[in-house]
């Protein structure tokens, strides 16, 4: 629960029914655990991504890893640790020349289905709302198992109690009429950041060469000391360039009015891409399908005094060239980690490569967080990626350790599925888990072991079982699993 009374509530699928991949295509041969989210912490979805679960829109899903047919493995690159490649100098160059001379590279053929992918996940198809919404309750009218008088705890196993730390507050989406929420910081350019990030910069070094003056320290060249990525993207850009580029972090919010400015030319630039590049038909990618998949997220937005000026939630990292949007990144900001959703962008400029433009904007703004960037792939672009965005760990899909993706390639190129940690007895016990995961009923919240007594005719230990053991005892005992 986070803080200011908020829990996470969710409705769990299972994952019997093979749908359609969107890797390799196959009608029936993609495999998944899911669960409908109908509002989650910014914690929580946290520690589900530690454990390999991922979402679109509200739907948040884990491959069956050893049964689907293209597994998907949870890739967390070191953000503090990560340097330009090449490839990316050359990026960042070729999107530079374009800006201050109008000089646009000539597309290759193999170019841009890979470049993009740490941003261009593939999102679930045919995947409905369920048809009741527990979310129409009023949070102060959820009861809680310790106050409930019409609650038998005897012999209970009472739930531990949800982490609460005091230090953040939860904020609470404005009601219709009453503006954008003022918790909330405001929309900042990242020019304006950058500029920022100079000055503190100037400040330390004239801090330095004061301190260094009492105490002398060895000399140490300047042209050893490597360029941060900050100096890479900026660098070589005259004051007057001839195009314009602007990037905005924009919180997804419908009472954001940076968000609902720029939301139908956004909408529109996701349905050229998807009919483009993914080849899809207008109605696949219409505006209700964008709206359901990428605005609409189940994470609330919080601030905490230790974490990111703009907060922790779901954004649009927008990149407007000359006044018109080009390129949106859609981003989850967590505690321990910037979380890729999607990315789309304007055909006509696919041979700038944005999609690593936009991951290596994300490594810039992690240099500031101190975040890991998270996001999800197929082994086969994993590897083609580990020479490109490293020092980078894959999540080990049975015992949700992580594990240098050096370590994890000689097993991967045995079978495209494996477990990763070579430690038999790594993993964590399951037993005994089923009593205390905390469910929702009636508006009600109590540990399942007191809803099992109640209702004896529910039928569902093994469902409730399965939940548990793929969320993992913190999230068991602190989400909220909704029971009709």
């Amino acid at each position: 629960m986070a803080a200011g009374g908020s829990y996470s509530i969710v409705e769990y699928f299972g994952g019997d029914d093979g749908y359609r991949c969107g890797y390799c295509k196959h009608e029936n041969g993609n495999f998944s655990h899911g669960m409908w989210s109908h509002t989650m912490t910014v914690q929580d979805y946290q520690d589900l991504i530690d454990r390999g679960w991922r979402r679109s829109g509200k739907y948040v899903y884990k491959p069956i890893m050893n049964k689907t047919c293209c597994p998907q493995y949870t890739i967390r690159c070191h953000a503090l640790n990560f340097h330009p490649s090449k490839t990316h100098k050359k990026t960042l160059k070729k999107v530079n020349r374009f800006l201050s001379k109008g000089e646009m590279p000539v597309e290759k053929h193999d170019e841009g289905h890979h470049e993009g992918e740490p941003m261009d996940s593939v999102h679930e198809e045919g995947v409905q709302p369920p048809p009741q919404d527990p979310l129409k309750i009023d949070h102060s009218e959820v009861q809680d198992i310790s106050t409930s008088p019409d609650t038998d705890t005897t012999n209970s196993t009472a739930p531990t109690t949800p982490r609460d730390d005091a230090e953040k507050t939860t904020n609470v989406t404005p009601k219709p009429g009453k503006g954008v929420d003022p918790n909330r910081p405001l929309c900042r350019k990242a020019k304006d950041l950058r500029k920022e990030r100079r000055l503190q910069k100037e400040q330390q070094k004239q801090q330095e060469a004061v301190s260094s003056t009492v105490n002398p320290a060895p000399s140490k060249s300047s042209s050893n000391q490597p360029k941060s990525l900050e100096e890479f993207i900026t660098e070589s850009l005259p004051s007057d360039p001839l195009h314009r580029l602007e990037v905005r972090l924009v919180p997804v919010s419908f009472e954001d009015p940076d968000f609902l400015a720029s939301y139908e030319q956004s909408a529109a630039l996701y349905a050229r891409y998807q009919m483009s590049v993914h080849g899809d038909a207008a109605y696949e990618c219409g505006e209700s399908e964008f709206k359901r998949f990428l605005c609409d997220s189940p994470l609330e937005a919080e601030t905490a005094p230790d974490g990111p000026d703009v907060g922790y939630g779901s954004f649009h990292q927008q990149y407007w060239l000359d006044g018109r949007i080009v390129a949106v990144g859609v981003l989850d900001i967590l505690p321990s980690c910037v979380s890729s959703v999607y990315l789309y962008y304007h055909p006509e400029f696919s041979s700038l490569s944005l999609g690593t433009y936009s991951a290596l904007s994300i490594f810039e703004f992690n240099e500031i967080s101190k975040h890991y960037f998270c996001y999800f792939s197929v082994f086969s672009c994993a590897k083609l990626l580990y020479g490109q965005y490293r020092p980078s760990d894959l999540l080990c899909p049975e015992t949700y350790t992580w594990l240098t993706i050096e370590r994890c390639i000689p097993r991967l190129d045995i079978s495209a599925y494996s477990r990763l940690n070579e430690n038999a007895r790594a993993g964590e016990p399951s037993t005994g888990l089923l009593g205390r995961v905390l469910v929702l009923h009636r508006r009600t919240v109590m540990p399942y072991a007191a809803y099992a007594r109640k209702w004896k005719g529910s039928n569902d230990e093994k469902e409730v079982e399965q939940y548990a053991s793929l969320v993992g005892q913190t999230c068991a005992e602190r989400i909220l699993l909704y029971r009709a």
